[in-house]
């Protein structure tokens, strides 16, 4: 933020995960110009950040929620951030029809959210602004190697949207999955006659119907009568689960980090 800011002190910017499938571009265009339009215009004291939220298809207990007012605005009012829900939870929060999935798209100008940092991190604002005249040089990569580390790892989430008190949510209009999560890379790629999923392998499926699989260096994989599973398959690790035991992967991450180390993680 502050090096758009530095080149533009009225720039609007995106912060937006590298993994995510967009399925609709142009939909989604619209609702980037929408967040961008209305943070420009912003001339609020506390000047306004939006995210853009999905909206839930099923109760998901793998996202954060947003809870959001029932305005008829573009732009509605978050009301708060909800963590991950266990499924119970989930099912309210998708009957109550004012919540939507928090996918880490965020929109404001870079003047908002420095503004933000000051107020509710100061000490990472002071840490980074402390090489303001660095930046867009040729010392800046320098600068950020000696000071990246220091900074707090707090997510912006914790760290300056829950206490914020200007943040607005755009409900999605475009298709949206996160290819962080294995079910959600097998619904977006192309399947087999018999809806295996095949990347980086070479296969021999027996009897074998709606899985995943995936090896890192062209191992060949047979699979005999294995239904929905996932099979990824690393240099120091091989896992073999039920898709719909995929929400499970972080506590079985912890397991093997906890017994054998994280460098396998």
């Amino acid at each position: 933020a502050l090096k758009i800011y530095k080149a533009n002190p009225d720039g609007v910017m995106i912060v937006a995960p590298s993994d995510h499938w967009i399925e609709n571009e142009k939909a989604f265009l619209t609702d980037l110009n929408t967040a961008f339009e209305a943070c420009a215009e912003d001339a609020s004291e506390e000047k306004l950040l939006v995210t853009l939220g999905i909206e839930p298809t099923f109760p998901h207990t793998g996202y954060g929620y947003i809870q959001y007012n029932a305005s008829t605005a573009a732009v509605k009012g978050v009301e708060a951030f909800k963590e991950k829900p266990d499924y119970k939870t989930a099912k309210q929060f998708l009957a109550a029809g004012n919540y939507s999935w928090n996918a880490g798209i965020f929109i404001w100008s870079a003047r908002a959210i420095i503004e933000a940092f000051e107020k509710y991190l100061p000490e990472m604002y002071a840490l980074f602004n402390s090489g303001f005249e660095a930046l867009n040089t040729e010392t800046e990569q320098q600068f950020i190697l000696d000071n990246y580390a220091k900074a707090e790892n707090i997510s912006i989430d914790y760290g300056i949207l829950e206490k914020s008190g200007n943040v607005g949510v755009i409900p999605a209009t475009f298709d949206w999955s996160d290819l962080g999560a294995w079910g959600a890379l097998y619904d977006n790629l192309e399947k087999d006659q018999d809806k295996n999923v095949i990347v980086n392998a070479k296969t021999v499926m027996r009897e074998a119907q709606g899985n995943l699989i995936r090896s890192e260096k062209g191992k060949v994989v047979v699979v005999e009568r294995l239904k929905d599973y996932i099979v990824v398959d690393s240099d120091d690790v091989l896992v073999i689960m039920p898709k719909a035991k995929e929400q499970d992967v972080k506590i079985i991450r912890a397991e093997v980090e906890k017994q054998f180390g994280s460098d396998l993680v």
